[in-house]
Order: C-alpha cells, then structure tokens, then sequence
C-alpha cells in the first residue's frame, strides 16, 4: 500500500465542491455515470481500431447496485481502466489553472456551479459531497492488475492492489448521512433518467426487493435497465420530442440550462452522415482562451471517435456543441488524417452553412430571441468576417452593432434601409466605450445631418470591420479616420478653411513633433477641435489594442489634430499675436481632443500648468 497526498489544488476544489454545491448534490451520480461511459467509449474504439485491444471480449454495460444491508452506493462499468499510474493522475492531480477557472467562474448559484463540474472536467470529486469514503477499484484493458484507490477527501489517498476479474472500473460510495437517501431505489432511478438517459450505453440497476411480507421478508436481487440507451440522434426526427432533446443536450454538456437553439440533420446520398448541433444560452467560461474545449463529438458509425478535434467546426463556432456521426469514414481514420480529409471537409462545410442559416432564420423570425443569443456569441461571430471567406456574406447578415440613433442593435442591412437617398457610405466609429463613442465630438456633423453612425465598442470591430471595406455596394467608413469627413465638404467649408491657413501653419510649427499634420474641419460644429487617424496608420483605440497584446514596439502613429474654423476659440486664437497663448493653445487644443478619444497624454504636469495659465486669464 501507498499512501498520497492530494495535490493542493485538489483539497482546495473538493472543499469548493462539498462547502458550495452541498444542496445540489444529486449531480454526483450524473458525473460518475458520464466518465463511466466516457470509459466505454475509449475501449470501444479501441477494439474496433487497435490490434492490441481487438481480442478483448467487449461488454458494454454500466451498473449501478444499492447492496441490501450496508449505507453504500456502488457504480461499475466495463470501460478501459486505470492502473496505478492513471489514479494517481486522473483521481490525485488535476489541470494546474483548473481549481482557479472554477472559482473564478463560480456565480453563488448553486444549480448554476453544479454544471461547472462537468465542464471542467473535475465531476468525480463531487462524489464526495454524499460520501465520506471512496473506493475505486480499476484495471486496465490488456493489464493483469488491478488496483484499488481510496480516500475519504480529507487531503490524502492510498493505492494498494487488488482483485478484478476484468478490466473496468468500480466505484464504491460509503454514504454519509446525508447520502443515504442514495439508497432509495426510486431515487436512483429517477437521477439517472433525469441526467443519463441518453447515454449509449445500457445503465442496468440492481437493488433488492423484499418477495415477502413484513412479518416474513423475504429479499431478492432484481435488476433493470433503467436509460434508453440509443443514440438519438439516429432516431428520426419525427420521433423525438423537444424534451427529448433537452435530455440529450444537458447530459451531453453538463448544462443545466435547455439550449437556446437545436439542429439535428440526417444526410442521405453521395455522403451519409448525421449532426445534432446545440447553441447555448450562455457562452461558455473558455470561450476567449487559447485552449478553449472543443464542444463537437466526432463519431464513425456510432463509434466514439474524439473530441478534442478542433478542426470539426471553425474556431468561430466554437460555442456550438453537439455530434458529427459519419457512416463514410474509416474507424481507424488517425487524427491528423482527419484534418485533410475530404469527406469530413465536406460535413464541415454543409455544417456550417446549416448552422448560419439556422441563425439566419432565428434572426428573420424572431428578434428577440437572436438578440439573446447575439449578445452572448457576438464576438466569435465577428471573427468569421475575418476567417471564414466563403460564408462572409452570410455572416455579414448575421453581425449587429450599436447606433447612433437606434436604441438596440442594428444589422447592416436595415441600416440601409435608412441610408440617406445622397448618402455615400455606412459610417461608423469604433473605440470601447459606448458612452464615450456616442459622445464623440466626431459624430457632431452626422448628428446635426441626421446620419446615422453605427457604434463599435467591441475591441474586435477596430481589426475586423476594415479587413471587410464593403457591406454589398457601399463602403464602411471608419469617422476617426481622416477622409471620412471629405463627402460632406461645400465651398462654404473651403473658405473657412482659408480665414484660418496662416493659423494652421503657426500651430503646425508648435506641433510639429506631436502630430502628422493640423487641418480645418468640416465635421465640427460644437467642438474646437478633434483628432482622427490617417488612412493607412492605426487609430488610437488599435494602437491601444496592440500594446494590450503585448506587441510594445509597435510603431507609435501620430494623431492629425482637426480645428474647427466657425469655434468662437478658434476664431478668437486667429486673431491673437502672443506666440505663448498661442503655443499653449496648440497644446491644450490637441492633449483635449486625445483624452476626449481615450488616448493618454505625455506629461500631465504640463498639461495643467497651461489649463492653470488659462483659468488665471479668464478670472
């Protein structure tokens, strides 16, 4: 025997576990009987592809038992096992930012944070709630030993060996007092119907019934099958129910939630294949990172194959969960094939077509309920204007955005149904604050024109919307850039422009070093000045981006400083000769027009040294 000790992260998250979600701890038998057939599964699979494993005899079943005298629960299943060094690794470590993501994603809702076990990949701990202590016997598929693990969660666990006939895994639960209920046969049963009855395989249960009376009892095993064990998404739509495919969808994810939106595809023809794809209600807590989880099952005939191919959707999709079945693939088919293979190419292509024509008719036929599944899945939508070529008109319908004079968002195209009949562009300004966009001196000209401007205050807007320039015929036009202004200048704005060239010159001089150039504006009306970005150099919310990103030596682009010739100060500054007001002016006119866009100035100390120079004047 050997005794262990619990990785740390590992006696933080158990007590996470039983502390936090205590009155929602029937979600253990859901998790025990998920890695159960997740067991089922890898074995499965490898007796179809592996000749090392092919002469195994297969069995798959998983039982659950409730023994007649004792306070024990008792889960089994016939999967691939574990030796020694699988139950120090799956049973004592976990993942080493694993015990931090779950905290950090824990709302204080109990039902909500007991889906999280599932999705993090740690449910076999939960067990522990209604157990004060385990026994997990395993071994191994195509290994002579087996070996027992036990532990009762308090920081330490031991692994001796021990006896079983075949390979597999049995779980043995020494209820607590408050895991006793567990031993209610109806309580079982109904559990595992709730969370596990479309698990693939058959969940037998075996418990005892007294086949006397209460003066003479007289106790006998029974069992039965408790879960339908088919794959649904073979049966025919026709047959299923929306309840149905709840089920299936909160066993298949660990989500409490039903999905927001299910599409289930049966393909007949050149190629057969079936999808069952689910959109959730909430994005999920990896969706930004790196290393996000994939949410797609790949099966073959039936044959849980992986899912942990990320080439199964486009990373923009990665939100959306469910099956790919294939009859066409090989079973042996290796993982990296599977990214250049044409059939799946293929399945992959048509999936994605279905997915965003699903989106398209929910976004036609009800509003609302694509505003709830936009406000969650908008930004990996966007990322498919960037990636995803072929399907960019599509989604171009798909994506919404802020306005200037709409109250929730607005798609591109009915934006164009309020374009102006001599408008020549769809404009719109981007940065990261909606309040802050929407208060813009830049839009004062559109707003006194009854233009409207579309808000983009998600960060990913400033790289993706130019990388589109277009939306069908019309440009989009970015009003922090610097020839935005140009299809609205008159001859009127031309003169203006001319009262105040010896003062652009002077301020060019002061400035010189700060900015690219200084211009008359025709955008302003109530602002003395602003700034914008030239065509080709990035704005100040992407230079913002970038340094965010870590890239520091990005190159620094200076600002254009924009005046306004019809602004009393501006009109006031032409006319004055002290080369100091002057050059203080300059400064004050651009370090405001930089804080009003989000941008830092260089030396604040400076900066109110002049506003105090000013004051002074003006008392």
């Amino acid at each position: 025997m050997s005794k262990h000790q619990f990785q740390s992260e590992v006696n933080q998250l158990l007590h996470l576990i039983i502390h936090s979600l205590y009155s929602h701890k029937e979600i253990f038998l859901r998790e025990l009987i998920s890695n159960a057939s997740d067991a089922l599964d890898k074995l499965k699979y490898l007796t179809l592809t592996d000749e090392q494993f092919k002469s195994i005899p297969f069995q798959f079943k998983i039982d659950v038992e409730i023994p007649q005298e004792e306070s024990k629960l008792i889960i089994s299943d016939t999967g691939i096992g574990m030796n020694q060094e699988d139950l120090v690794q799956n049973l004592g470590t976990i993942a080493s930012s694993g015990t931090k993501k779950f905290v950090e994603t824990m709302s204080g809702d109990m039902k909500k944070d007991s889906n999280l076990i599932g999705q993090f990949g740690v449910g076999f701990y939960s067990c522990f709630m209604i157990a004060d202590n385990v026994e997990v016997i395993s071994r191994k598929a195509g290994e002579d030993k087996a070996y027992k693990w036990t532990s009762d969660g308090k920081g330490q666990y031991e692994i001796e060996e021990a006896e079983r006939d075949q390979n597999g895994t049995t779980i043995i639960l020494h209820l607590n007092d408050e895991g006793k209920e567990y031993t209610s046969k109806w309580q079982v049963e109904s559990i595992i119907k709730k969370y596990s009855n479309h698990i693939a395989f058959p969940i037998h249960l075996h418990h005892f019934e007294n086949k006397g009376d209460k003066d003479k009892p007289k106790w006998e095993k029974s069992s039965e099958q408790v879960n339908s064990a088919s794959a649904l998404w073979k049966r025919a739509k026709s047959e299923l129910k929306d309840e149905d495919y709840k089920e299936f969808y909160q066993n298949l994810t660990g989500d409490n939630d039903d999905p927001l939106l299910t599409i289930h595809t049966q393909a007949e023809g050149a190629q057969e294949y079936t999808t069952l794809f689910f959109i959730p209600k909430k994005a999920p807590y990896d969706l930004y990172r790196a290393d996000y989880q994939n949410g797609v099952k790949l099966y073959i005939k039936r044959v849980f194959i992986t899912e942990d191919n990320k080439e199964l959707l486009p990373t923009y999709l990665r939100f959306v969960k469910g099956i790919i079945d294939s009859e066409d693939l090989p079973l042996n088919v290796s993982r990296e094939i599977l990214q250049q293979n044409r059939i799946l190419m293929n399945i992959k292509s048509t999936s994605v077509k279905k997915i965003l024509g699903e989106l398209g008719k929910m976004a036609a036929q009800d509003k609302e309920k694509y505003l709830e599944f936009y406000k969650e899945f908008r930004r990996p939508l966007k990322e498919g204007l960037f990636e995803d070529f072929s399907n960019r008109e599509t989604l171009q319908e798909l994506v919404m955005f802020k306005s200037t004079t709409q109250d929730s968002y607005t798609s591109l195209s009915d934006y164009k149904t309020r374009m102006k009949p001599d408008q020549k562009a769809i404009y719109y300004i981007t940065g990261d604050n909606e309040t802050n966009l929407k208060a813009s001196p830049l839009l004062e000209m559109y707003r006194n024109k009854n233009i409207e401007v579309l808000i983009m205050d998600d960060e990913i807007d400033e790289i993706i919307i130019p990388s589109i320039g277009k939306y069908k015929d019309i440009d989009l036009k970015a009003v922090n850039r610097s020839d935005a202004a140009k299809d609205f200048e008159t001859e009127k704005d031309k003169a203006a422009e001319k009262e105040i060239k010896g003062l652009i010159k002077k301020i060019k001089d002061i400035l010189k070093d700060e900015v690219k150039d200084v211009r008359s504006s025709a955008r302003l009306s109530d602002s003395p000045a602003c700034v914008v970005a030239d065509e080709t150099d990035p704005t100040i919310n992407m230079q913002h981006i970038l340094r965010a990103m870590g890239q520091d030596n990005a190159p620094q682009a200076k600002p254009i400083l924009e005046i306004n010739p019809n602004h009393e100060i501006i009109k006031k500054l032409n006319m004055v000769s002290d080369t100091a007001i002057i050059e203080d002016m300059s400064y004050l006119l651009l370090e405001q027009s930089l804080l009003i866009e989000g941008a830092t100035i260089k030396n604040p100390a400076q900066f109110s040294q002049r506003m105090n120079r000013f004051l002074q004047l003006a008392i």
